[in-house]
Parts: C-alpha cells; structure tokens; sequence
C-alpha cells in the first residue's frame, strides 16, 4: 500500500491480505468428465467443505456465488418461481442489494413491505412482530446481522424466535451476514436462518466470489447448467473458491475472531473517543457509547455539523485518507435512506461520513485521521 495513503472503508473493501499467487490452482472445468475437470471439481469441492468446517454447516449447504449481491438476490427471486406466492419483507436498513432489488419485484408483481428500524439502526422483536401483524401474508423476511452503514448489531436469534413462533404459514428469514462474518461471534445453524449472504472481499479475499447458505434446497428463477446443484448455474470460480476458503480459516473461526475483535474494539474506543472530544461532531446514532457492545467496532457513523459528508470525504481523501459516506454500491445517489430510516433528519444525513477500519488498521493511522479531521475543520 502506497505509506501517504490510509485507508478506512473495510466496510466497503477489506485490504487483501490472500494471495492466489503461491497456489496451483487447475485448469479444467469442473463439470468436465476428464481427469483435468476431476482435479478441478476436487478442489472446488475441498474449498466448499473448508468453509462448511468453519461456518458450522453441512458442505451441501453452500453454494459459491459472485458475491454478496448475488447471494441476496437468488433466495429473493426464488419468490417469483415459487407457487405459494406471498409477501417479501425487509428492514429498512438492509444493503441495496436488497432494497433494490425489492423494487425490482414490486414492479414485476411481487408484493413487499418493510420493517421499521428503530433510532439506534436496528430491528427488535417489537418492530417485527407489529409488520407481521401488519403483512400477515409474509413469506419471507430479509434482516442483516450488522448494519453495513452504523454498525448496528440485530439479534438474530431474537428475531427468528418471533418468525418461528407465527401461526400460519412458514415464513423464509434471509439473513445479510456479509458485514459479520470474520467480525463478530455468528452461529449460521444456531440462527436457524434459512439463507444468508457472503461475500469474500469484506474480510480480505478476492473480488467477485462469495457464498450462499441455503438451509434447504429452493427452486431458483434463472437456469443454464447444473453447476452448484442448478442453484447458481454458470462455471465456477476455483481459485476464488480456494481464496474464500483461506479467508474464511484465517479470519472467521472462533479463537480468530476473538482475538481480531478485542484489537479492533481497542481501535473503536480509541477512535471514538477523540471523535466524541470534536466539538462539531455527532456521532450517529447519537445513543451509540464509546465501549456499546450492540454495535460492530468495525464501522462508526459520524457527521460533522455544516459540513456535507461528500465535502468530508473529498477534503480527507485530499489529505491522504479514504472513508465514504456510505455503502459503495450506492455512492452516486446522495441519499441516505437508512439513516432516514433512523429518524436522522435530513441534514445530518446528508453530513455523515463512515469510517471503517481492519485489522491493519493502526493506532497511528487513527490519531492521524482524527488530526486530518480537526484540520478540515479549521477551514470548512
């Protein structure tokens, strides 16, 4: 990495810290019958039960995706292949992976809805159990672990007590868990979810693979071939497969994960602490403590009172430091529909910026960023 730039939006992408450049990896096309497409499917199948083995799943559960996008969108077009029908729900603080792609649906029929969100970014089981009361033909309900744009830790197994719980129908809970894994302690059995989205390079592997866990087989919208038991068809990426399977070893088994989160919540502390001493800074939500627990440390929300977050951001990027003022897959829209969603008002969205760290992420380079940020506001 260039040493005059600092980089604070993991959120975004992480820092690679995988390289393919050491590894073998075939040639053959792993739906090929001959011995060099055998070498290929053996090793795509070896990468598919590494990342079972940490995820806590059976292999057969996964299915390797494009990434994160893509495996939020396959359970949610499903809807459209499936005879019983039914409404889609999902929180107003989901990725716009999701929320997108909703609108995608209610143009093409699909009834949806949404769950609110409460002033810190999250749903509570009061929140879900009055939109489900509100859509008693729910079907599915989409809800992230971690809010990509605050931080914002839902409580899973909360949730899908209530979905669990509802007389009726059974009702589909996907679960975004692209900002969690590697990040913060997850049980993908345990939630009892029934699909969930990854994504490789939020925790430092390649572009343009990732996972999907389906807890059940479901019948997909779009074919072309069996690749993935005809679930996501198309060849598949070995060597982002092997990628994604180191990364997931390195960064997502138990003791990794322990280990990395105690170093990046002394990151937190430290660096929201200097920010909660900046006159002109809010920290959003403004609840959120300097030690809360209820919020990834990876990621802060903050906003800098007269000062347009895409003003921020160009000024620090200016000096040396990438933040962002929200997800990437959104950056040309100045919208900020999830702090809306939070009864942020207007303004003070429009001044948020996101800085994310990792786990390279030094004490330095923080007290650095924060003494970019006073020095922007000396003249902005």
């Amino acid at each position: 990495m260039n040493p005059n730039r600092h980089y604070f939006d993991w959120a975004a992408t992480a820092v690679p810290d995988f390289s393919l450049a050491a590894m073998e990896i075939p040639y053959g096309n792993p739906s090929s019958p001959h011995a060099e497409g055998r070498a290929a499917r053996e090793i795509l199948e070896s990468a598919r039960t590494r990342c079972a083995a940490v995820l806590g799943v059976p292999p057969e559960t996964l299915y390797f995706t494009s990434g994160g996008t893509e495996s939020n969108c396959i359970p949610l077009f499903s809807f459209l292949a499936r005879q019983s029908g039914g409404r889609i729900l999902a929180s107003a603080g989901e990725h716009p992976s999701i929320t997108e792609n909703l609108q995608t649906l209610e143009r093409m029929g699909k009834t949806i809805g949404r769950i609110p969100i409460d002033s810190a970014g999250r749903v509570t089981p009061a929140l879900l159990t009055k939109a489900l009361e509100k859509y008693n033909d729910t079907r599915c309900a989409a809800i992230m672990a971690v809010n990509n744009e605050t931080g914002a830790i839902n409580d899973i197994a909360a949730l899908r007590d209530v979905l669990r719980d509802r007389k009726g129908a059974p009702i589909h809970f996907h679960c975004d868990v692209v900002q969690a894994v590697g990040k913060i302690p997850m049980d993908l059995a345990g939630w009892d979810i029934d699909s969930a989205a990854i994504s490789a390079h939020k925790i430092g592997g390649p572009r343009g693979i990732g996972l999907l866990y389906l807890r059940r087989p479901l019948e997909t919208l779009y074919s072309g071939g069996a690749q993935e038991r005809k679930t996501r068809p198309g060849t598949e990426n070995v060597a982002g497969a092997l990628a994604l399977a180191a990364c997931l070893e390195h960064h997502a088994l138990p003791e990794n994960i322990s280990t990395e989160l105690a170093a990046a919540r002394n990151r937190g502390e430290r660096l929201l602490t200097a920010l909660t001493a900046i006159k002109r800074c809010q920290l959003i939500p403004a609840e959120r403590q300097i030690n809360d627990a209820g919020f990834s440390p990876y990621i802060v929300q903050a906003a800098f009172r007269d000062i347009p977050g895409e003003v921020m951001t160009r000024a620090l990027d200016d000096m040396g430091f990438a933040v962002s003022t929200g997800s990437a897959c959104s950056s040309d829209s100045p919208e900020r529909p999830v702090l809306m969603a939070m009864g942020i008002n207007d303004k003070l969205s429009l001044e948020g910026i996101r800085i994310s760290q990792g786990s390279s992420t030094t004490d330095a380079e923080i007290d650095l960023l924060v003494h970019a940020i006073t020095e922007v506001l000396k003249f902005l």
